[in-house]
C-alpha cells in the first residue's frame, strides 16, 4: 500500500483531523470515492481476526473486574488456572480503548502462566465505546494525571493480591507513553515494555526504577523523534533498558487485526522479546501452559 495512505491514516487516528476529510483526503489519493471504500477495510482495524486466544481456552479464567482508587474503574482480567501464585502484566490499550485485540492480547499473556489485567481508561467516563472516533475523543479528554492515576490504581490493585508477586507493564501506542509514564511515576511497578510509545520528558527519566523494553518502528517518525534525548538519558541515569528498532515496519505493526500495518515477523520477534523480558524481570516461576 501507498505509504503516504499509511500515513494519512496514522494522522488521522492519532490527531485532530475528522473523518471527513480524512476520507476527502483518502480519495484524492486514491483516486476517488469507490478506491478510498475499498480502501478502507485494509486501513481501519478487523476485531473480527483479533481472536488468537478465545475466551473459552481452558488454560485461562477471565472476567471484568472493578479496580478500586479510581471511580467506576473497570479491567479486563485474565489469570491462568495452572498454579497458584503467578507475576502479573497490566495490558495498556492504543488510544481506541479496551477493544477485542486488546482483550485478546491480554488472553496470550494469560497463556504464558502470567496474570494479565488490561483496564479501561474510559470506564470511568461510561467506558470504551464501540465507534472508534468516539474512544479516541473520550481518551483524548483524559488528563494526563487521571490516566496515571488509573495505571497507579491498576498497579496498586494487583500488588496488594496475595496469589501475585511482581507487577510489570505493557503497553501499545498511547498505551505505550502510559507505560514510559508510570515508570517514571512508580517505584512499585517492576519492568516496563513500551511498544511504541511517546517518550517521557529527559528530566524526568532518572526517577524511573524499572527495567525498560522499549520496540519502535522505523517508519514512525512522530514518535521515533524523541529517542535520541530518550536514551541519552537513560543511558547518563545509568538506567536498565533494551531498544530495539524495527526496519521497514509501521506504527503499530504489533496490531494483527489492522492488515495495512501488521507485519508478523516484526510483530512476533517484540513479542517473543516481550515474553522472555517478562520471565527474566518478574521472575521464572509463571506456569507455562
Amino acid at each position: 500500500m501507498d505509504q503516504r495512505i499509511i500515513d494519512l491514516y496514522d494522522r488521522y487516528t492519532h490527531g485532530s483531523m475528522t473523518r471527513r476529510a480524512f476520507f476527502d483526503r483518502l480519495a484524492a489519493l486514491a483516486g476517488g470515492a469507490a478506491a478510498a471504500t475499498a480502501l478502507l477495510p485494509l486501513l481501519e482495524n478487523n476485531y473480527a481476526a483479533a481472536q488468537v486466544v478465545p475466551e473459552t481456552d481452558p488454560r485461562i479464567a477471565t472476567q471484568t473486574i472493578s479496580i478500586a482508587g479510581t471511580e467506576g474503574l473497570t479491567g479486563y482480567l485474565v489469570k491462568p488456572k495452572r498454579g497458584e501464585r503467578w507475576p502479573a502484566v497490566i495490558v495498556i490499550h492504543e488510544n481506541r480503548g479496551l477493544n477485542p485485540h486488546i482483550k485478546d492480547v491480554a488472553r496470550r499473556i494469560g497463556t504464558e502462566g502470567i496474570v494479565a489485567l488490561a483496564p479501561d481508561y474510559p470506564s470511568p467516563l461510561g467506558g470504551t465505546p464501540a465507534d472508534e472516533d468516539k474512544a479516541r475523543e473520550l481518551i483524548g479528554s483524559l488528563k494526563p494525571q487521571d490516566a496515571l492515576g488509573i495505571s497507579r490504581a491498576t498497579l496498586s490493585h494487583l500488588k496488594r493480591q496475595p496469589d501475585i508477586g511482581k507487577v510489570g507493564a505493557v503497553g501499545f501506542c498511547w498505551g505505550g507513553g502510559q507505560v514510559n509514564a508510570l515508570a517514571v511515576a512508580e517505584p512499585m511497578l517492576d519492568a516496563g515494555v513500551a511498544y511504541y510509545g511517546r517518550q517521557p520528558p529527559a528530566d524526568a527519566v532518572a526517577s524511573i526504577k524499572a527495567p525498560l523494553l522499549l520496540h519502535y518502528a522505523e517508519i514512525d517518525p512522530g514518535i521515533n523523534a524523541g529517542i535520541p534525548a530518550f536514551e541519552a538519558a537513560l543511558k547518563e541515569a545509568g538506567r536498565s533498558y533494551e531498544l530495539h528498532m524495527y526496519p521497514g515496519v509501521n506504527h503499530a505493526f504489533n496490531n494483527d487485526t489492522n492488515v495495512a500495518r501488521y507485519n508478523k515477523e516484526a510483530a512476533d520477534l517484540a513479542w517473543s522479546r516481550t515474553i522472555a523480558f517478562f520471565r527474566k524481570h518478574l521472575g521464572d516461576d509463571a506456569q507455562r501452559s
